[in-house]
């Protein structure tokens, strides 16, 4: 990347960076694009080089948060104790890490629960070009749909599948862990626990319908998906 390409990607990244802070302190709807390019030491002008709005803006930033925090999630299977022994285990493994990293950071949450949609992560993920927060996105997917298969579940449409368990885990944890209510997440946990465990064994195929035998390594998908 040469000198002119480094310059423009540090003020996208700090129009980004400033804008976050904007949104998450004082509103979405109160700030304004000038004062982003303020805060980024950047003329208003120079904004719409690099995003069509402040919408535009907004949904690549929570392209980027969402990303980094699931890539994160996936690096921390690496240092489990103990190995992902199927899909289920590696899916409430990654839902137990992001409720706890939000709970620590309740600030990332509540922005990206008021504003986060399947179809704006899904384009925005597709169009930004910080790849370092998004290159391995598709990875984690391709693995996902790997230990479908290998973990005996059927499943039509596993992209609705996945959709239906973050929305879930996000919309049903968030007053849990902003308002303590009608729980504490601690409590809810099991709960959401038991219920992606129904969701998923709805999906799973009776024994006399699998190609192969039930048991499968302890690695599988420690392997696959990590």
């Amino acid at each position: 990347m040469g000198k002119i390409d480094v310059n423009k990607q540090n003020k996208r990244n700090s129009l980004l960076t400033n804008a976050y802070d904007l949104f998450v302190n004082q509103g979405f709807n109160k700030t304004t694009i000038s004062d982003i390019a303020k805060n980024a030491g950047l003329a208003k002008g120079t904004f719409y080089l690099y995003f069509k709005d402040k919408y535009d803006l907004r949904d690549e930033l929570i392209a980027r948060k969402s990303a980094q925090l699931l890539l994160e999630a996936q690096q921390a299977m690496h240092f489990r104790p103990v190995p992902i022994r199927g899909l289920e285990d590696y899916l409430l493994a990654m839902v137990d890490y992001i409720l706890n990293y939000l709970q620590r950071n309740k600030m990332l949450l509540k922005f990206i629960s008021k504003n986060l949609s399947w179809g704006i992560f899904r384009h925005a993920v597709e169009k930004t070009t910080d790849t370092d927060a998004t290159g391995n996105l598709g990875d984690i997917y391709e693995n996902y749909l790997l230990a479908l298969k290998e973990d005996h579940y059927e499943c039509k449409d596993p992209e609705l599948l996945l959709f239906t368990i973050i929305e879930l885990a996000n919309a049903t944890s968030y007053s849990c862990i902003m308002y303590e209510s009608p729980c504490t997440m601690e409590e809810y946990l099991p709960h959401l626990h038991q219920t992606l465990h129904l969701i998923l064994e709805g999906y799973r195929l009776p024994k006399d319908q699998r190609e192969t035998p039930e048991e499968a390594p302890a690695d599988t998908l420690h392997t696959a998906a990590v």
